[in-house]
C-alpha cells in the first residue's frame, strides 16, 4: 500500500510540475493514465483525477486571463493609436482591422446611415473580405441583424446568419453574406456623443457561438471607436469649414484689390472731366482702363469719341449697335452681337448717348462697375459741355405735366407755348397713362417711362407714387400696353398700367388722369396687378369708373352695329335679342314670346352674330350686352316721355 501511495503522490507531483510549466492539456491526462498502469486505485486514483480536474481549471483560467489582458492590451493600444486625429476613413479603417484582429474573425465592417436618406445603410471598411459583391451595397432600413441592435442599443449575435430567423433578412446583403461564405456574425453598436447612430460587425466563416467574454471586448471597442469617429467627424467639417473661410479670405483679398483698383480708375476718369478734357481723352483712358476697344454716341447713335484697335469689321459692328441701341433706358451693361457691350449716359432721367465696349462675351463685376461709372462721368462731361440743356429740357418737361395735373386753373395759351417750346402739341389728342410699378423697380421705371416719353414725343413725371404719361394717340389701350411692355422687361415683377383718354385740350388732361387712377385702383382690387388696360376696354366698368359717364358710345360700342341695322332695314334684332335673353337663352321660348317661328329666331342670331361677333353669346360679353340693351331702353324711354305724343311713334330704336 505504501507503495502505490508514492505512485500517487509522483501523479500529483507530475500534475502540479505540468500546471507550473503551462504544459498541454493531453500531458495532463497522460500522468492520470500512468497512475493507472502503476496501480494506483480506489481512493488515491479519484484524487488524482481530482487534482488533474482542478489543475486543468486553473491553466485554462490563466490562459482566459491572459487571453483578457492581451485583449484589454489590444483595446489600449487601439484606444492610443485613435487618440492621434485620423480622417473618418482611417478612423473606420482602425476599428474594423482592430475588431477582426481581437476576436480572431475573418471578416469585419461597420454600417452607416446614408446621408440625406430615409434610413438605409452602407457598408464602410470592410476588412478580410474577398470579393467585390459589396460594392455600394445599401441596407435597407429595418433589415439585418443591425437593425434589431440599433433598435435595442445592445450587441446581438447569430451563429448562422443565412438560417435564422429571427430577424428580417435584406436580399442583397444575404447574397453578399453567402458569397463570402460568412455564418456566425457578432453586431454591437457603434455609439457616438449624438447616440447609436451605426454598428460594428464581426464574422466567422464557420458556424460558432461568441462568450461573454468576446462581445464584452467588441463592445468596449466599439465605444471607443465611437468616440473616435465622432470626434473625427468633428475634425473633417472642421477642415471643411477652415478650407470655405480660407477660400473667402482669398476672395476677400481679392475683391479689395479689385476695389483698390477700381477707386484708382474712377479717380483718374474723374480727375480728366474736372480738368477739362475732351470727350476724346475721356474715351482713350476709359480704353486704357478697360483694355478693349471704347465708342462713345450721342442719344440719335452718331459717333462722338473712339478709341483702341478699331478694325473696319470692328466699326461697322459698332455703328450697327449704336444705331439698334440709340435710347438704351437700363443703366445696366447690356451684352450685344459680336462681344460689344453697351451702358447708356443718362443725367438723372435723361439721355444723353450710349457708351459702347467690346470686352468680349462675359463682363467681370468690377469692368460692369467701371464701364458703369465710365458712363456715369461721359455724362458728366456732356452734361457740361451741352451747358445742362438737356437736363433743363427733361426739368421743363417734368414740369409742364405737373402744372397740368395740379388743377390749378391757367391760361390754355401759356401751357400750349410751352409745350411748343418742347415740340409738343397740346392742341392734338393725347392719352393719360399711368405706371405703378412693382418691388423696387421705381428708379430704373421712371428711366425708362423717361426714354419712352420722348421717343414718342411726350411728357413724363411722377405723381403721388406713380409714373404719369401724356402721350399723343386716341388709343389709350394701345398705349398702355407700349408702356406696359416697356417696362416690364425691367427686373422684378411686371408694373400696373392702366389709360384713359383721349384728351382735347390742356385742361382735359386733369379728368384722364382722375379716371386712369381710378382704372388703377379697380385692377388692383380686382386682382388685375401686373397687367395693362384702359377704362374703354373694361366694359361697363369703364362706364363707371369715367368722370364723365358716356353712355352713348358704351350702347354703340357693345350694340351700335345691331341698333344700326334694325333703323336701316327696319328688322326687330333689338327685340329678338331681348326676348333672347329675358328667356334665360333659349331660342324656343324667345320665338314663342315674340310669336313667330324658331326658324326665325335661329336666322336673326346668326345675323346678330356677323354684326357684333360670334362670341356675344360668352358670359362677359353677354352681360356688357345685357347692359346696353337696358341703357338704351331706358335712354328711349326717357326721350318718349320728352317728345309731343305724336312724336313718339316715331323712335324705333328699340
Amino acid at each position: 500500500m505504501s507503495q502505490k501511495k508514492d505512485e500517487a503522490v509522483a501523479a500529483v507531483r507530475t500534475l502540479l510540475e505540468l500546471m507550473a510549466g503551462d504544459g498541454p492539456a493531453n500531458r495532463f491526462e497522460a500522468a492520470v493514465e500512468e497512475a493507472r498502469r502503476q496501480g494506483v486505485t480506489g481512493t488515491d486514483l479519484r484524487m488524482v483525477e481530482q487534482i488533474k480536474r482542478l489543475v486543468v481549471g486553473i491553466q485554462a483560467r490563466l490562459e482566459r486571463r491572459q487571453q483578457w489582458s492581451a485583449a484589454l492590451a489590444t483595446l489600449v493600444d487601439t484606444a492610443s493609436d485613435l487618440g492621434s486625429p485620423h480622417t473618418v476613413e482611417d478612423t473606420l479603417k482602425i476599428i474594423t482591422r482592430r475588431a477582426r484582429l481581437l476576436l480572431g474573425g475573418d471578416v469585419s465592417w461597420v454600417a452607416l446611415p446614408i446621408a440625406d436618406d430615409d434610413g438605409d445603410f452602407r457598408l464602410h471598411s470592410l476588412d478580410g473580405h474577398v470579393t467585390m459583391l459589396n460594392a455600394r451595397l445599401r441596407i435597407p432600413k429595418g433589415t439585418g441583424l443591425a437593425a434589431a441592435v440599433r433598435a435595442h442599443r445592445a450587441p446581438l449575435w447569430t451563429s448562422d446568419y443565412l438560417t435564422d430567423d429571427s430577424f428580417r433578412h435584406a436580399g442583397e446583403l444575404d447574397q453578399w453574406i453567402s458569397a463570402e461564405g460568412l455564418h456566425a456574425v457578432l453586431v454591437v453598436p457603434l455609439s457616438r456623443a449624438a447616440g447609436t447612430q451605426g454598428t460594428l460587425h464581426v464574422a466567422d466563416r464557420s458556424v460558432r457561438h461568441f462568450c461573454a467574454d468576446e462581445i464584452a471586448l467588441v463592445n468596449m471597442l466599439a465605444e471607443i471607436g465611437g468616440v473616435a469617429l465622432d470626434r473625427a467627424l468633428h475634425l473633417d467639417e472642421t477642415r471643411e469649414e477652415m478650407s470655405a473661410l480660407r477660400e473667402r479670405v482669398l476672395r476677400a483679398e481679392a475683391e479689395l484689390a479689385d476695389a483698390r483698383g477700381l477707386v484708382v480708375a474712377q479717380r483718374s476718369l474723374l480727375d480728366l472731366v474736372l480738368g477739362g478734357c475732351d470727350p476724346h481723352l475721356l474715351v482713350e483712358e476709359c480704353h486704357l482702363r478697360l483694355g478693349a476697344p471704347v465708342l462713345l454716341c450721342g442719344p440719335h447713335g452718331t459717333a462722338i469719341a473712339a478709341a483702341g484697335d478699331l478694325s473696319e469689321h470692328t466699326r461697322e459692328e459698332f455703328a450697327r449697335v449704336a444705331k439698334d441701341t440709340a435710347l438704351l433706358p437700363d443703366p445696366a451693361p447690356t451684352f450685344q452681337d459680336d462681344g460689344i457691350w453697351s451702358v447708356p449716359v443718362l443725367a438723372g432721367s435723361h439721355h444723353l448717348g450710349v457708351l459702347h465696349v467690346q470686352a468680349g462675351p462675359a463682363l467681370a463685376d468690377d469692368t460692369a462697375q467701371l464701364l458703369r461709372y465710365a458712363a456715369q462721368v461721359a455724362a458728366v462731361l456732356l452734361s457740361h459741355q451741352e451747358g445742362g440743356s438737356a437736363v433743363a429740357e427733361g426739368q421743363f418737361r417734368d414740369e409742364l405735366l405737373g402744372d397740368l395735373l395740379i388743377g390749378v386753373p391757367r391760361p390754355r395759351e401759356v401751357l400750349e407755348q410751352r409745350a411748343r417750346r418742347l415740340g409738343i402739341g397740346l392742341d392734338q389728342p393725347h392719352v393719360v397713362v399711368i405706371a405703378r410699378p412693382e418691388g423696387d423697380a421705381q428708379a430704373h421705371a421712371v428711366t425708362r417711362a423717361s426714354s419712352c416719353a420722348r421717343r414718342m414725343n411726350g411728357l413724363q413725371t411722377t405723381h403721388e407714387g406713380d409714373i404719369v404719361l401724356l402721350l399723343p394717340g386716341t388709343d389709350p389701350g394701345a398705349a398702355a400696353r407700349t408702356v406696359h411692355d416697356e417696362l416690364s422687361s425691367l427686373p422684378g415683377r411686371p408694373p400696373t398700367v392702366s389709360g384713359s383718354g383721349p384728351v382735347p385740350d390742356p385742361g382735359s388732361v386733369l379728368q384722364g388722369y382722375r379716371e386712369a387712377a381710378r382704372c388703377l385702383d379697380a385692377m388692383t382690387a380686382l386682382g388685375a396687378a401686373g397687367t395693362s388696360a384702359s377704362t374703354h376696354e373694361m366694359g361697363f366698368m369703364g362706364v363707371l369708373l369715367s368722370e364723365q359717364v358716356d353712355a352713348e358710345r358704351f350702347i354703340q360700342s357693345t350694340i351700335g352695329a345691331v341698333l344700326d341695322y334694325d333703323e336701316q332695314r327696319l328688322t326687330e334684332l333689338i327685340r329678338t335679342l331681348d326676348a333672347y335673353f329675358d328667356t334665360g337663352g333659349s331660342p324656343t321660348y324667345a320665338a314663342e314670346k315674340l310669336h313667330v317661328h324658331p326658324n326665325t329666331v335661329a336666322r336673326r342670331l346668326e345675323r346678330i352674330g356677323d354684326l357684333i361677333g360670334s362670341d356675344w353669346q360668352k358670359p362677359e360679353r353677354a352681360l356688357e350686352i345685357q347692359l346696353a340693351l337696358r341703357m338704351s331702353r331706358i335712354r328711349r324711354v326717357l326721350r318718349e316721355r320728352g317728345r309731343p305724343a305724336g312724336d313718339a311713334a316715331g323712335d324705333q330704336d328699340a
